[in-house]
Formats: structure tokens, C-alpha cells, sequence
């Protein structure tokens, strides 16, 4: 039985698609400007049910008639799934942030920062351009740094300023990309504290694919993070496999 998962995140949307429980393929595309569009361009030739999830998934209710899981069931049901001693889910996405304590492949607690984009994806992209770095880039070159620049503000607004008068001060910039780093993990460690994670963890969402916020969180926890092989798709798979334990409404 073919199932498909619709992921609808605000920068990027993704596909997973599901036979009989196992993963046979997977899509990511920028969201774009028109994120109707993109998910009728990504489920273009799929057939079979399809479930949507992310930020995006009560637009695809509305025109395209699909079921819907909320992101925290999706994340916890596609990382179980990919690593099933799971117990405690980190997802980094554009938007927000979560952190999701897992049992039996559901939710049982979970913190979300969804009111500012500090501690986001969004927030990482907008610094890495104001330091002329590429996203691609600016981990590696965090992780390079001798030491770290104090960052005091959370506010991304405030942050770009912060960070184009560090740099007018002379601090490097790979001093200020860790002291940046450092203000986006301290954020998701208070988000941690308040959900009482467990062993093992899982890290999804894009900016799991960030090295400096792997190792910052590694070290910070104490353990070593699971990463699945597409940290961006587990939210898609999730929902493809929701079909099947019937969580989608």
C-alpha cells in the first residue's frame, strides 16, 4: 500500500512517499512564494492517500482536501521510525523550533518556539547573510572560531545590529557566527530543560544539517545526537505513515 506524506513548511515543502511502512521516495523544494503550487507540483503522479503537516497544512485541507497531522505527531512518529529507541526529538525548522519527549512512537510532552524567529532557521539564514556567509558555509566556519563573541540580544532584528557592530568593532567573523550559534542552542537547551528529554535523541528539520549546532548540542547534552540520513523529510514521512495508525483527521 502506497502512502504519501506533505510536508508545507514555510521555506521549504517536502514529499515522502511510503510503501507497506518503508520509504521509497523523498523530495525537497524551496516553498517559494506560492506554497499551493509547490505541493501540487511535489504530489503530481502520486497516488494513494495523502496526509499533510506542517505550517502550511491547513491551506492543503482547504484546497486540496487532504487529512492533516499537527508537525509534533509527524516528527515523532517519522523519527521513531527511523530510529526506534527515540525518546526525545529536536526539530529546527524555518519557523519554530520543538522539542518532542517520545513513547511508542507518540508524543507525551513537548515546548515549541513558534512566537520569534530566534533560535530558527530563519534566524541562522538572515545572520549568515549578514556576515556573507552561505548557509551551506557558515557552520563549518562557526566551528573554526578561536573564541566566541557575546551576543546579548535574541531579537533577530536586534541581532543584525548587534552583529554588524561587532564586526565594526573588529571581532571576527567567525567568532561572532559561534557567539551566534551558542545564542540558538542556549534557546533550544531552556526548550530542552522544560520537556525533561530522555536518551536517545533525535535531531530533525534543516538545521540539523548545520555541524556547529550538532556539536554545540552534543556537547552541551552530554550525548551524541541521531541524525537521520534526510533530517528535512521526517516530518513528510511521519505523515505518509499516519495513515496507517490513523492519526490524521
Amino acid at each position: 500500500m502506497l502512502t504519501t506524506g506533505l510536508d508545507i513548511g514555510s521555506r521549504t515543502t517536502k514529499v515522502a512517499v511510503v510503501e507497506d511502512g518503508r520509504l521509497v521516495h523523498s523530495r525537497v523544494v524551496d516553498t517559494g512564494t506560492d506554497p499551493l503550487a509547490r505541493a501540487r507540483e511535489l504530489l503530481d503522479g502520486h497516488d494513494g492517500l495523502t496526509v499533510a503537516t506542517g505550517y502550511g497544512r491547513h491551506l492543503a485541507r482547504e484546497k486540496l482536501g487532504l487529512p492533516v497531522i499537527t508537525e509534533i505527531k509527524a516528527h515523532a512518529l517519522g523519527a521513531s521510525r527511523l530510529f526506534p529507541q527515540c525518546r526525545t526529538v529536536i526539530d529546527i525548522g524555518g519557523q519554530d523550533s520543538k522539542v518532542i519527549r517520545v513513547e511508542k512512537e507518540r508524543q507525551v510532552n513537548f515546548e515549541m518556539n513558534d512566537r520569534c524567529a530566534a533560535g530558527t532557521g530563519r534566524f541562522l539564514e538572515v545572520m549568515a547573510m549578514t556576515l556573507g556567509y552561505t548557509l551551506a558555509e557558515f557552520g563549518s566556519e562557526a566551528l573554526k572560531a578561536q573564541e566566541s563573541a557575546n551576543i546579548n540580544s535574541m531579537c533577530t532584528v536586534f541581532s543584525e545590529s548587534e552583529v554588524v557592530s561587532l564586526i565594526a568593532a573588529g571581532k571576527s567573523k567567525q567568532s561572532i557566527a559561534l557567539g551566534l550559534h551558542e545564542s540558538i542552542v542556549n534557546r533550544l537547551l531552556a526548550l530542552v530543560g522544560r520537556v525533561g528529554a530522555e536518551q536517545q535523541v533525535v535531531i530533525t528539520g534543516g538545521v540539523a544539517l548545520n555541524p556547529c549546532i550538532r556539536t554545540l548540542l552534543e556537547r552541551r547534552l552530554g550525548l551524541r545526537l541521531l541524525v537521520p540520513e534526510g533530517p528535512q523529510i521526517v516530518g513528510a514521512l511521519g505523515a505518509a505513515l499516519s495513515v496507517r495508525n490513523g492519526s490524521a483527521h
